[in-house]
């Protein structure tokens, strides 16, 4: 039964002071410093960033690893587990239907069809869709995944990122041309994310699709590094539009924020 279960867990926190408690927030803490690491760490490593003594990274992580969260290389250093995967995805689906409702009123208000999208890794992956009502329309789906060089919602994200990760990033992708407008050199693609900087949005503009252009804005202060973004045919995406457009997606994102600040700090 729930209440009984909420009992007795609440029954077993008292009884050790919170231990189960702390070693559970302890355990997310080491998943995430893994991951901001680039997934795979020694104990060490984890002991220098987090303070925590040797046996006790030990201990959790050996609880880790039995649940398939994490799991330990050859080389005895440990890495992200495959279960996460799952839960990344699905949270990330999740994520994607909650932001519709935003996504269809960008719609309403651009003409275009709206897209969300996370960094995965290296990659960039659309987690929501909600097409435009033209006729000639885009349509990117769901759950696709695209390296972020050629994309207006990887410069948008990638913006907020020191130049030397991005540089390293870059690195391990490759930045192969998907058409001949395809920026194809760091130095290039740095210039790029200097005018993000300076001007408050990105733009594809037929780097990812021959006649397509895409304005892509950050969500600030996402839990997750998360973008919004608008595409449509480069006839109707123009200069004079972009000025029309990047306000309606700055105030969505701004909004998304606050939503997503909400809902954290209810725990929901």
């Amino acid at each position: 039964m729930p209440t009984s279960s909420a009992s007795t867990n609440d029954s077993a926190k008292t009884a050790n002071g919170g231990g189960g408690v702390q070693s559970l927030e302890r355990a997310f803490d080491l998943l995430e410093r893994m991951a901001d690491a680039g997934g795979e760490v020694g104990l060490s490593e984890l002991s220098a960033s987090s303070g925590l003594p040797l046996p006790t990274i030990h201990r959790l992580m050996r609880t880790l690893v039995a649940c398939g969260y994490v799991r330990q290389q050859p080389n005895r250093r440990y890495a992200l587990g495959p279960r996460l995967i799952r839960l990344g995805e699905s949270a990330a689906r999740l994520l994607g239907t909650w932001a519709r409702p935003y996504l269809a009123r960008l719609v309403e208000e651009t003409g275009e069809t709206a897209n969300m999208a996370l960094l995965d890794g290296d990659e960039i992956v659309y987690v929501a869709q909600v097409p435009s009502k033209h006729s000639m329309r885009m349509f990117t789906e769901v759950g696709r995944r695209v390296l972020p060089h050629s994309t207006g919602v990887g410069k948008a994200l990638l913006a907020g990122f020191p130049d030397d990760e991005v540089r390293a990033l870059l690195a391990r992708t490759g930045m192969p041309a998907a058409t001949d407008k395809t920026i194809t050199t760091p130095e290039g693609f740095l210039a790029a994310l200097e005018d993000v900087r300076r001007l408050g949005y990105a733009v594809d503009d037929n780097e990812q699709e021959i006649g397509v252009r895409c304005l892509a804005v950050p969500v600030p202060d996402s839990p997750t590094t998360a973008a919004i973004s608008i595409s449509g045919p480069a006839g109707r995406v123009t200069e004079a539009a972009t000025e029309r457009i990047v306000p309606a997606l700055q105030q969505v994102a701004r909004e998304l924020s606050a939503a997503l600040a909400t809902s954290v700090a209810n725990g929901g």
